[in-house]
C-alpha cells in the first residue's frame, strides 16, 4: 500500500517502479523508449491506430488480475499508478530461448520487415495468456478481431494468423499470476493522486463527491477518462493540456448495473466492457462491437467519454439514441438526466453546465416487439471511422408501429435523430408502403457535407439503402436472414 500521493507506482515487467510528480501528458510509449531504453515497443502512428506500440496492462478487478492489450503512444504516464505494464521484453526468458508467441512467429515467418511486429507479438501474447491452462483455444476469426489494432502491410496477415494458431501447439509458457497480483496488492493506494510538473497537473480522486468538487473548482480543467481523443490532441495537435482530472480511480463510475428495466453503465466503464454488456441484451450490437475501433481503443476508452466528446462520426451515438439512452450530468451537489439527443446543441457543443460531468449512461432493455438494427459504412471493415453509421429501432404491435426511433451519424454537424422519418412511420404498418414514405421522409431529414470520407450524395443515397436493407431484414413477412445472404454477410476466417 501506498499514499505518496505526489508519486506513482506501478509494475514494469514485473519490477516496482516509483516516478515522482511526472509529466501528466507525457506518454507511455516515450517513458519506455527514452527513460527506460525497451525501444521494443515502436512508434508508428503516434494515434492508437497502426498498434506498433501495443503493450499489455494489467490491474486488479476483485481480487484477480485482469490483463489487455492497450496503445502506448496515447496513453498518459500517470494513468499507469497502481497497474503493471509489459512489454515484449517481458517476454524474453532466463535462458534466452523464445516466449511460445514469439517461437511460433518464427516458424511461421510472421515478420518481415518487423516493425510492426513487437505489437502483434504483444496482442498474441494477450490472447495466449487467456487461453493458456484450458483446453481450447481461439479459432483463427476470433484471433483476427484481436488483432484489428495491428496493421501489418508486409505479411498480408495469413502466417500471422498462422502463428496465433501455431503458439498453443508449442511448450507451454504461462504467465505466473500470483507474483504479479502480490506486487499491485503493494502498489494499491486509498489516496487520491496529486501530481504537480512545471505549470501542468494531474489528479485522480477515488471518490465520486471529491471529483464533482475539483470539477466544480477547476471548470475549465480537461477531464480525462481513457484519453483516446485527449491523447490525440498533444501528439497531433501539440496542444497544452496542463490541468488534468483524471476519472479512471473513481470507483463509483466503473461499475453497471441492472434497475428498473434500464442497464446503468457508469462514465469510466471501458468500451469493451459496456459494450460486452450491451451485446449481452442487444446482440444486434455484435458486429458493431467488433468494428469499434480496435481492441486496445476499446479497451483504454469508455462509453462515457465517447458520449461526453460528441463527434459527430461516433459510433456509440447513433444506437444508444434509436434505443433512447438517457445521460445522467453530475455536478457538486447535484444531477439530472437528459435524453441523449438532448446533450448536443452544435458540433462538438453540448449542454452540460459549467463543471458538469457525464456519470453514467441509461440505457432502456428491450421490450416486446422492438426491432433494433444498427448499420455502419467505412472505406475499412476493421478499425476504421465511419462515413456513415445508422441506428433503426421500430417497435411493432399486431404488425402496426407504436414506436419509432432512427439516428444517423456522419449525416449532421452531431449525431441526429431523423424525426421527420420517424413520424412518418408511427401508426402505420410496417410495409412497402409505408416504407416509400419514409424514405421521402428521410431524404428531407438531412443536409450531409462532402468531405474525406465521403460525398454528400454518397451519404444521402446510403442513408436510403439502410433504411431500405432495415425494412428487409425486419418485415413481417419473411424477413431476410443477413447471416444467409452473402452480400450482407462478412467473409470468415476459418480454422
Amino acid at each position: 500500500m501506498t499514499n505518496d500521493k505526489h508519486a506513482i507506482r506501478f509494475l514494469l515487467n514485473g519490477e516496482t517502479i516509483v516516478v515522482e510528480n511526472p509529466n501528466p501528458t507525457r506518454t507511455v510509449l516515450a517513458y519506455l523508449r527514452q527513460e527506460q531504453g525497451l525501444v521494443g515497443t515502436k512508434e508508428g502512428c503516434a494515434e492508437g491506430d497502426c498498434g506498433a506500440c501495443t503493450v499489455v496492462i494489467g490491474e486488479l478487478v476483485k481480487g484477480e488480475l485482469q490483463t489487455r492489450t492497450v496503445n502506448a503512444c496515447i496513453l498518459f504516464l500517470p494513468t499507469l499508478d497502481g497497474k503493471a505494464l509489459f512489454t515484449v521484453e517481458y517476454l524474453r526468458r532466463m535462458n534466452n530461448e523464445l516466449h511460445p508467441v514469439q517461437q511460433a512467429m518464427v516458424d511461421c515467418h510472421g515478420s518481415q520487415c518487423g516493425f510492426c511486429t513487437p505489437g502483434i507479438v504483444m496482442s498474441l501474447w494477450d490472447k495466449y495468456n487467456e487461453y493458456s491452462g484450458t483446453d481450447t483455444r481461439p479459432d483463427r476469426q476470433e484471433l483476427a478481431d484481436h488483432l484489428s489494432g495491428n496493421l501489418c502491410r508486409c505479411t498480408g496477415y495469413k502466417p500471422i494468423l498462422e502463428a496465433g494458431w501455431k503458439m498453443f501447439d508449442l511448450p507451454a509458457s504461462p504467465l505466473s499470476r500470483q507474483p504479479i497480483i502480490d506486487a499491485l496488492s503493494q502498489c494499491s493506494r486509498d489516496n487520491s493522486l496529486e501530481l504537480t510538473h512545471a505549470d501542468a497537473t494531474f489528479n485522480a480522486p477515488r471518490s465520486l463527491q471529491e471529483l464533482t468538487t475539483l470539477c466544480s473548482a477547476r471548470p475549465e480543467a480537461t477531464i480525462l477518462a481513457g484519453g483516446t481523443d485527449v491523447g490525440l490532441w498533444v501528439n497531433k495537435l501539440v496542444r497544452p493540456v496542463t490541468d488534468i482530472i483524471y476519472l479512471g480511480n473513481v470507483a463509483e463510475l466503473r461499475t453497471m448495473s441492472v434497475d428498473q428495466g434500464h442497464l446503468h453503465i457508469g462514465a469510466g466503464v471501458s468500451l469493451s466492457d459496456a459494450y460486452g454488456q450491451a451485446v449481452e441484451y442487444y446482440p444486434q450490437l455484435l458486429e458493431m462491437e467488433k468494428r469499434f475501433a480496435s481492441v486496445p481503443v476499446r479497451n483504454s476508452g469508455t462509453l462515457g467519454g465517447n458520449v461526453a466528446n460528441g463527434s459527430p462520426i461516433g459510433d456509440s451515438m447513433p444506437w444508444l439514441m434509436a434505443l433512447g439512452a438517457e445521460v445522467q450530468l453530475l455536478g457538486k451537489g447535484r444531477q439530472r438526466t437528459i435524453a441523449l439527443e438532448d446533450l448536443y446543441t452544435g458540433y462538438m457543443e453540448n449542454s452540460m453546465q459549467e463543471g458538469e460531468i457525464v456519470g453514467a449512461i441509461i440505457l432502456p432493455l428491450p421490450v416486446e416487439g422492438q426491432q433494433f438494427r444498427t448499420y455502419k459504412l467505412s472505406k475499412r471493415y476493421d478499425s476504421d471511422i465511419s462515413a456513415v453509421c445508422a441506428a433503426f429501432n421500430l417497435v411493432l404491435q399486431d404488425d402496426i408501429i407504436t414506436t419509432a426511433r432512427i439516428a444517423f451519424g456522419g449525416m449532421a454537424a452531431t449525431c441526429q435523430r431523423a424525426t421527420t422519418c420517424e413520424a412518418s412511420l408511427r401508426g402505420k404498418p410496417w410495409n412497402e408502403e409505408t416504407l416509400q414514405a419514409a424514405r421521402q421522409a428521410l431524404s428531407g431529414d438531412y443536409s450531409p457535407l462532402s468531405d474525406m470520407r465521403a460525398s454528400a450524395t454518397y451519404r444521402q443515397r446510403t442513408s436510403l439503402n439502410l433504411l431500405q436493407r432495415y425494412f428487409l431484414e425486419t418485415r413481417p413477412e419473411e424477413p431476410l436472414d443477413v447471416h444467409r445472404t452473402s452480400v450482407f454477410a462478412r467473409t470468415e476466417v476459418t480454422a
